[in-house]
Order: structure tokens, then sequence, then C-alpha cells
């Protein structure tokens, strides 16, 4: 029976990044609490642990001093950096709040807890959706990210002498891990997403496949607007398994970002939830340690419902569609999974196809003789 650990507490929730921002940490709470309602957490082979902060010390496996500093600077309300030099602005992407250092390091803290828990063979996959911060930089703020807690966790597992494969599914290109790992022939970053053409950040090219020995080492899949589940599985299938088989990583590293979802309000991908659940499924398949984050996700019940379903996959089990007695229901849902696809017209999902099929060639050609595959 597979074990499995889910890193959570309330304060992960509470904080407000601003009063329109898309990000919004609530829905940490609705996953939360849908998966209570399952009795998720009463299971034998699930344990519920206690996140803690990270330490600055673990901070700089990636970050850099002085970025750390301004952080906790700015989060105290104090003015002795720029906050523009750290790409932090009150209208942007990344706005400066209250507590912004204790909830950017608890997340952060709760995803090494998650990565010990793996590497010590405590469990076989541990899930903290409060992670899978993918943008942030060595010494700036992206994308809704303050710290990048997945480079810090592989850093923190390649220090440890192990080999790490790093799965992006969300519809936004994992660029601040990619970056973090570009020339580390130790660390295989791969990241499904839409194309950096239409979306942010702009970046996450079949092109950018590594520098020196890490060549080969950095792949990336992207993805035309409106991809829909058929077409996004086939692309992931035809490159993601065989490259985790080549490479044999001792521990799995995801971000299962849910962005990807139809109604999502910031993308143009076009997955429902049984798309999501098949990509998440056959990552389960490795059969290796396992740490799972969360990632983008702006359908607040979407994202409930996605990474509910996600956490079953690792505890090996169903949940019913129908949802338990008043969870979520002030969400407008109604059931589990999808009962209906979104219309894809049909010049569009031939385009989306031509770019799929372009993409995956190209890193059949481009990657795969890297890694020794045909």
């Amino acid at each position: 029976m597979t074990k499995a650990a889910f890193v959570y507490d309330d304060s992960l929730s509470r904080h407000v990044l601003r009063s329109d921002h898309p990000m919004r940490p609530v829905r940490l709470r609705y996953t939360y609490d849908l998966l209570q309602g399952y009795g998720a957490f009463d299971r034998d082979n699930s344990l519920l642990v206690t996140p803690r902060p990270a330490t600055e010390e673990e901070l700089r496996l990636l970050h850099t001093p002085e970025y750390i500093s301004a952080v906790r600077s700015f989060s105290m309300g104090l003015s002795g950096y720029d906050p523009r030099r750290f790409n932090f602005s009150a209208q942007g992407d990344n706005p400066i709040f209250p507590g912004m250092f204790d909830a950017a390091s608890l997340g952060t803290g709760a995803t090494l807890v998650a990565a010990d828990l793996v590497a010590r063979r405590q469990v076989d996959v541990a899930f903290n959706i409060s992670g899978g911060l993918h943008h942030a930089e060595p010494d700036h703020a992206s994308g809704f990210c303050v710290f990048n807690d997945p480079a810090i966790a592989i850093n923190h597992l390649v220090a440890q002498g192990l080999r790490v494969a790093y799965v992006d599914i969300d519809a936004h290109h994992g660029d601040g891990v990619q970056h973090a790992f570009y020339d580390d022939p130790r660390v295989l970053t791969i990241s499904i997403h839409e194309s950096g053409r239409y979306l942010f950040p702009g970046t996450g090219f079949v092109t950018e496949l590594g520098l020196g020995a890490g060549r080969g080492y950095s792949v990336n899949i992207p993805l035309y607007p409106y991809t829909g589940d058929e077409l996004y599985l086939w692309a992931f299938m035809e490159v993601v398994p065989p490259l985790l088989r080549a490479f044999a990583p001792d521990v799995l590293v995801t971000q299962l970002g849910i962005d990807s979802y139809h109604s999502d309000p910031l993308t143009h991908l076009q997955l429902t939830s049984q798309g999501y659940i098949a990509a998440v499924s056959e990552l389960s398949r490795l059969g290796v340690p396992w740490l799972a984050l969360g990632g983008g996700g702006y359908d607040l019940g979407a994202v409930a419902r996605c990474w509910t379903l996600a956490y079953g996959v690792m505890l090996d089990t169903q949940w019913p569609d129908e949802l338990p007695e008043g969870v979520l229901k002030q969400q407008g849902l109604r059931r589990l999974r999808d009962t209906a696809r979104p219309e894809i017209p049909a010049h569009v999902a031939q385009d989306a196809r031509n770019y799929a099929e372009e993409t995956v060639a190209a890193i059949k050609q481009e990657i795969f003789p890297l890694h020794g595959l045909g």
C-alpha cells in the first residue's frame, strides 16, 4: 500500500497578496477542507504533517543573502531597500504584503519537510500544495513567487547525492527551476506548458535545452493555446515517460499547477479534471520516491477538486464524485470530476495539433539522442 503525506497547516492559507490579486492562498484551505470531507487524513496510509519555516541557510540554497534580507525588510514595512530592484511593486504581479517573509518561508519549509520525508523513505510520496512557486529567481521575485521552493528542495536533495527529475505541468513555463539547473546533468527538468509566445514568462522553447554538461537535461514542451486533453496527453506521453525512464532518477519532484484548467482566468489551455489526473497518474507510475508540489491555479473550485483528485492518486484511491455534505458547495461545485469538455473550434484544434507535433518532433530530434533514445 502506498504511503502518502500531506503537508499543511491553516497558517499557509491566511495571507492576502492584495485584495484584487489572482493568487489567493485560501484555495489551499478549500483543498484541505475537501480532502478532510472525504476522510483522506483518517486513512492508515495517509499522514497529515505540520510544516515549519525554512531557515535562512536553507533559503540560501538558491537565494542571495541580500534578497533574503530585502524580503524580510519589506515584510516588516521597512524602507531600507528599493522594491523595484527585487521586482516588487504595489500593483504588479509581486506586491509587498504584511507577513510576506513568514508566509514565503513557511511554504518553502513545507516543501523541505516533504522532501525529507521522501528522501528518508518515510513515505512514498509527500504533497505540499502550498509549494511549486517555480518563477522566483536567486535575486528577485517573479510571477507571484517570492522564494523558489522547488529549486531549493532540489538543491537540498542533490546535496545528498541524489539524481532528481523535475516535471512541471503548470500552464506557465517553470523558468526559475530551469535556470537553477541549466548546466547540471544531475537534474533533469521537464516543463509542459502553454507556449511562451502567448503566455508569461515568455520562455520555455524547445531550443532551451541546457548548457555544457547540462545539455539535453532541460526539456520544454510548449503547446498552443486551447490545447485540450487528448492532444496534451499525447505530447506528454511521447516525451515525459521515455525521458524519465532513460534518466532513472532517485527522486521525482513534480509541480502540479492546475492553471492548465479550461476555465482558468489567466491561461488558455483547455484541460479537464480527467486530462489533468491522467497526467498525474502517469507520473505516479514511475515508482520512485515522489515529492509533489502545488503551483498555479486561479479557478479556486477547480484547484480544490483537482488537487483532491491528485492526492487520491497518491493514496491509490478513488474519491466518489458526490461531494461531501456541505464542503465547498458555497463555491458552486456539484461534482468532483468534470462531466463535460470545453468546445474547441476545429480550426483551432488543428493549429494546436500542428504545433504539438512540431514540438514533439523537435524534442525527439534534438534531445532524445542525448539520452540514448532513438
